[in-house]
């Protein structure tokens, strides 16, 4: 591994170099079948897992299916792709990657409407059930959220689990939202304590916030608690809901999913939170506040974007990623009515917003023809084809998975990095790595949890525009930092020392 204690950069926030045009060709007919299908409960949900579960650096895919049954798709390359045998879950809403037991294999933490389950990965892309195995308390609550961080001296995470509409509550489903719970490892397997209270959590994330403190965001669909209700954060070292008095303003949304990356080059994670309407991006500013993006900057693609229809859009999974390579984080945000609600858009394309030089977004999901108008609900950017460009697929309501091969011309150069440890928390969750190019300097952090139902464990992918060389800076959660330079299209691995 090779080291550096130093290096002199500039640090310019925007790329010069003439940005491409984003181009998707459609391969989903390469997809097993697969639908996102159900009734009212399975009307959120539809989150996508995308992992690699047999070592040979390929994506692959873990899609829920309401009340159909869940699919594990395993990535053959060249965006060929086969459908391989799983214990049946049905009644599933969303699923996540995370190594639950230390091993080195990633396990599925399974959401549904009911006893929430873990797949435990046995490598090769086998899994059981292990949920009882672990201890993993499970309830015949409905489950929409979900995420995940290790806390000094724990050899296993403790789990955060977001649940909706209270199904027991007599008066529901109006004003009938559930608690929430947070799982904490113990002798024996995990403890549950209720996070109260609740206001139907569509996305929970755990991160460092505005201040830098691992903090618990939780995104929360008004649709439901109508009034009386707003986004919250919690304070994982106090244990207690921010206000006000903490810099912590409180907004009220028809919250659906998280997305949260250092957008200007400061260090801090600036956060996208979608919603039936506005999708509101708020900026982290070093004084430990959230202030919302001015109009201008593009990001709320508040209506349809093609067509006639100009009722209000509703998102859903937002991620960020850099499309063109250009060393600037561009954003996908799934779109889709909920069913059949007569005052927001049926035909709601998909976003895909490209972030210019000046910090601002410019919609092409049509020109690069992602603009899908299927009720979609979750997705995720990754590199199905290793080919160093950030591929989409799309999960969608009572419609079939969508995959799209990102085949834009020009794009920047690019680099990957995996972060591993010794430990329980092998893979590292709550470590930042920082990328620092000719361009300027990007930062991500290793989390699970966010997006809308699903999420991903993959190596973090960073566009480096013209620059041929980087420096790659891994902050570990108990400190120390480790530096190492890196040439474009280098796959690093770093593991703590």
């Amino acid at each position: 591994m090779r080291r550096t204690s130093a290096i002199a950069v500039a640090l310019a926030i925007g790329s010069t170099h003439a940005q491409a045009d984003p181009k998707f060709e459609d391969f989903s007919e390469n997809l097993p079948s697969h639908v996102y299908d159900g009734g009212w409960e399975h009307f959120v949900g539809g989150g996508i897992a995308v992992f690699d579960c047999n070592g040979d650096a390929l994506p692959d895919i873990f899609a829920v299916g309401g009340e159909n049954t869940a699919t594990l798709i395993r990535n053959d390359g060249d965006f060929a792709f086969s459908p391989i045998d799983v214990p049946v879950v049905t009644g599933a809403t969303g699923a996540y990657p995370i190594d639950l037991d230390g091993d080195g294999l990633m396990d599925l933490f399974v959401l549904r409407v009911g006893p929430n389950v873990v797949l435990k990965g046995t490598g090769d892309c086998g899994f059981v059930d292990a949920t009882d195995l672990l201890g993993i308390p499970t309830s015949n609550q409905w489950s929409t959220a979900f995420t995940a961080w290790w806390e000094a001296g724990d050899a296993r995470p403790t789990l955060a689990i977001g649940n909706y509409v209270d199904r027991n509550d007599p008066d529901g489903p109006f004003e009938a939202c559930d608690d929430n719970e947070i799982l904490r490892p113990s002798a024996i397997g995990y403890t549950s304590e209720i996070l109260t209270p609740g206001f139907c959590a569509l996305s929970i994330l755990a991160a460092n916030d505005a201040r830098g403190r691992t903090t618990l965001r939780l995104s929360n669909d008004r649709h439901y608690y109508v009034r009386g209700g707003y986004e919250q954060m919690w304070d994982i070292v106090d244990r207690r809901f921010l206000g006000p008095e903490d810099g912590w303003d409180t907004v009220s949304l028809w919250g659906m999913g998280i997305a949260s990356r250092d957008l200007n080059g400061d260090g801090l994670d600036d956060v996208m939170l979608t919603s039936m309407g506005d999708q509101l991006l708020q900026f982290a500013v070093p004084d430990g506040m959230y202030v919302a993006a001015n109009y201008s900057i593009g990001t709320y693609a508040q209506r349809p974007h093609v067509g006639d229809d100009g009722r209000p859009s509703t998102g859903w999974h937002a991620q960020f990623g850099d499309i063109d390579n250009d060393g600037r984080a561009d954003l996908f945000i799934a779109k889709g009515n909920v069913d059949q609600m007569p005052g927001m858009a049926m035909d709601d394309p998909n976003n895909l917003l490209m972030q210019m030089a000046d910090g601002t977004f410019e919609e092409v999901a049509a020109d690069a023809g992602v603009a899908a108008v299927e009720r979609s609900r979750g997705a995720a950017l990754a590199d199905f084809d290793q080919d160093g460009r950030l591929d989409l697929i799309v999960t969608n309501r009572r419609a079939p998975l969508e995959i799209y091969r990102n085949v834009t011309e020009r794009t920047g150069n690019w680099v990957t990095v995996s972060v591993q440890q010794l430990g329980g928390n092998r893979a590292a969750i709550g470590a930042v790595v920082t990328v620092i190019a000719s361009d300027g300097s990007q930062t991500i952090q290793q989390t699970v949890g966010g997006g809308h139902a699903g999420g991903q464990m993959l190596p973090l992918h960073f566009g480096l525009g013209q620059s041929d060389t980087a420096l790659v800076q891994v902050t570990w959660t108990d400190g120390p930092v480790t530096q190492v330079d890196a040439l474009a299209g280098e796959r690093l691995v770093i593991t703590k020392p």
